[in-house]
């Protein structure tokens, strides 16, 4: 039995729903978007045209166009009372929110019943569009990256090999064959999304750094470098400006971000170092440099694996539950990840090994008042049953 989302159930009960809304699915490449369109669109009853705008950027403006031309056409001539236009991919289109909000605004103000998904993988462009012409006219759903209880449910891997491999569901009968399976992550997801998603529709002054700060904030995932000292490392000029407006970009891609310290005063928070942080670990894998065998049996390389898994959970929990994702360290005292919604905070260790430590945690709480904390790892809160956990039930 092929496997759902749950986003998928959501899309299916809002399109058969009578409330007017534009439905737009918004996430990174290969997570699923189209494919859960795919499964929602094979049980639609109506009639609805599919457009896949990936490659049509020179005419996806008359594409879209003829499409809606047609569904009114359709419901004019009385073979059906409502239509769905689908378009993957929008923000392809030059304008594309200017030209939505005309159709359907026309649509609205002639009582046709045009229902309309839209998808993009560019969460830059989609929120500015969805901002700037479309406000109050949709609901959002956010496909994010597929958690370990996804994975397993729909292709039986281990901890071990989601911690690794990471979670792209196109990658995964690659992983027997690791060479290939590196060269897929590189070559079909990390290249085509910085150029095709970053490089080409958004506007970038100095492509190297930006690829330069990607490989090096990959190579450093859950660990925390200032800027300054990255721009030490790095071979193109740049200011730490610069670094930061390319990490949020890189961050809406949903690759690599950089998550601030915590603090009760946000401007401190926003204004500290960065603790980089994957998306999903399929990327920081492929460019380890090393191999699933020497990754597992090496405790400090797996170390960092094991927590990135664990912060790549809670940052794709983020998105979805909104709540904010930090770390906080003073001194010699660490804790990987505090995650805070409103006036609830809870802090989280990551323990790889035997260790059994709470000094974190505790140095924390003498900073901050009495606030929830676990532990994470061998001798705390197991790696499955945490990433069966929502995080949103910690606080």
């Amino acid at each position: 039995m092929e496997y759902q989302r749950p986003e998928t159930k959501i899309l299916k009960q809002r399109i058969n729903e009578d409330r007017k809304f534009i439905q737009v699915i918004t996430g990174p490449r290969q997570v699923g978007k189209t494919t859960m369109i795919q499964q929602v669109l094979r049980n639609y009853n109506g009639l609805y045209t599919f457009l896949n705008l990936d490659l049509a950027s020179a005419n996806g403006n008359i594409q879209t166009e003829q499409a809606w031309n047609l569904a009114r056409l359709k419901i004019k001539n009385g073979e059906t009372n409502s239509y769905l236009i689908v378009l993957d991919e929008i923000q392809k289109v030059k304008n594309w929110s200017e030209l939505i909000k005309k159709e359907w605004d026309y649509d609205t103000f002639n009582g046709i019943n045009i229902k309309l998904i839209l998808s993009g993988s560019s969460r830059l462009l989609i929120q500015q569009g969805l901002t700037e012409s479309l406000a109050g006219r949709f609901e959002l759903i956010r496909a994010t990256h597929w958690g370990y209880d996804e994975m397993k449910a729909a292709f039986n891997i281990s901890p071990e090999q989601f911690i690794f491999f990471g979670a792209y569901p196109g990658a995964v009968t690659l992983i027997g064959d690791e060479n290939r399976w590196r060269e897929y992550i590189i070559n079909a997801l990390i290249e085509t999304t910085i150029s095709k998603d970053i490089l080409h529709l958004t506007r970038i002054d100095k492509p190297a750094l930006l690829r330069e700060l990607f490989e090096s904030g990959v190579a450093y995932s859950g660990q925390i470098l200032s800027y300054n000292k990255i721009l030490g490392q790095l071979q193109d000029a740049g200011n730490t400006t610069t670094l930061a407006h390319y990490l949020n970009i890189l961050s809406q891609a949903g690759m690599l971000t950089g998550l601030s310290k915590y603090s009760p005063n946000k401007l401190l928070a926003r204004s500290s170092s960065p603790k980089f942080q994957v998306y999903n670990t399929a990327v920081s894998g492929a460019l380890s440099g090393k191999s699933y065998n020497e990754a597992v049996s090496d405790s400090k390389i797996w170390g960092r694996h094991f927590e990135s898994a664990i912060g790549a959970h809670l940052l794709n929990s983020s998105v979805k539950q909104n709540f904010e994702l930090y770390y906080w360290r003073e001194g010699n005292d660490e804790v990987d990840f505090i995650i805070k919604k409103g006036d609830k905070t809870a802090a989280i260790e990551v323990k790889s090994g035997l260790k059994k430590s709470y000094g974190g945690i505790n140095a924390l709480r003498k900073k901050a008042g009495d606030i929830k904390g676990y532990i994470v790892g061998e001798t705390g809160i197991p790696f499955e049953e945490f990433t069966h956990t929502s995080p949103a039930d910690l606080l």
